[in-house]
């Protein structure tokens, strides 16, 4: 055993078992400095941070749930379930910040999906809800919300759910995201938002007013900022045949992935919104056989260790 004095210093602050099911997450996320700077900036704010980590959740409206126009849509799902918009604002999902939301979960990701997900992200801002359930939900809120969103796979997403309500198009282009457990909240608005717009967002949700006006605002400003676009398969494949039409190394009869894999190997400039339908419906968008670094768990295991957590002693 190492004696006490040799022992290595701890890398970062302590993060309790109540914001994560995940050992490995309580201690990357205690050394992470997004997950620093939000907990830090929040326990300046309320002496509970655990308490305000459950009861909060947020949900990411992407790039291409605006250009399908279906914030408003999300916004009323919200509302009928019971969760309450305390906070509300505009991010731009850049390059690094991609990177840095998903990091412990992008090691999955093929080169193709690396790919896409450049082509639109950055193509229009994005909007961030943060919310809170009327009642105590018996899990944390955001396992909760992440529960009903529904799954990244289009063909697993049941009616009700807001990924199945706001359109079943592919993989990639699912519209929505949410953290998947409190630690994950923390961390995620401190990538999203600097010092200034974090502490807005926090105080804001501290208050406790019905933020939904400011949600709906935010809506029409990236609307007008924006022009829409359909998501649907076969008018967009129907544009890029269109676009190839002539091309070298581009027969009449190719397949949608040879017809993209031409267009890059030629440098060919296609519509990205285009491309991104096309190819997340036919180009591979995980590595088979890889698990995330980190996950999350869903409400019977949250329910299972909040059980557990509370018949440890202290």
């Amino acid at each position: 055993m190492t004696p006490a004095h040799l022992a290595e210093p701890p890398h970062g602050i302590p993060v309790s078992p109540l914001l994560t099911c995940q050992p490995a997450k309580q201690r990357l996320y205690g050394a992470d400095t997004y997950f620093q700077e939000s907990h830090d900036q929040l326990a300046a704010l309320t002496d509970d941070v655990t308490g305000f980590a459950h009861r909060h959740a947020a949900l990411l409206l992407k790039p291409d749930a605006v250009v399908a126009r279906r914030l408003d849509t999300a916004v009323d799902w919200l509302s009928a379930r019971g969760f309450r918009i305390v906070g509300a604002a505009v991010t731009r999902l850049t390059r690094t910040m991609v990177r840095s939301l998903w990091y412990f979960q992008w090691n999955l990701a093929t080169p193709y999906r690396r790919r896409l997900a450049a082509l639109f992200l950055e193509d229009s801002d994005a909007l961030v809800l943060l919310v809170r359930p009327a009642h105590d939900l018996g899990v944390p809120a955001s396992v909760e919300l992440t529960r009903l969103k529904g799954p990244t796979d289009p063909d697993a997403r049941q009616p009700g759910q807001l990924r199945h309500v706001l359109g079943r198009y592919s993989y990639l282009l699912n519209l929505v995201h949410t953290p998947d457990e409190p630690a994950d909240v923390l961390r995620e608005l401190a990538v999203h938002f600097d010092d200034g717009a974090r502490e807005g967002l926090f105080r804001s949700a501290l208050a406790g007013d019905d933020r939904t006006a400011d949600a709906l605002e935010l809506t029409d400003r990236l609307y007008t900022a924006t022009k829409p676009r359909e998501l649907a398969f076969e008018p967009a494949l129907e544009r890029l045949r269109d676009a190839m039409s002539g091309q070298p190394g581009t027969e009449p009869t190719a397949t949608p992935r040879l017809l993209l894999e031409s267009a890059w190997e030629h440098g060919i400039e296609l519509d990205p919104w285009d491309t991104v339908i096309v190819g997340s419906k036919v180009l591979p968008m995980r590595h088979p056989g890889r698990t995330p670094v980190l996950d999350g768990a869903d409400t019977g295991t949250w329910r299972r260790h909040l059980n557990s957590v509370r018949a440890t002693p202290s």
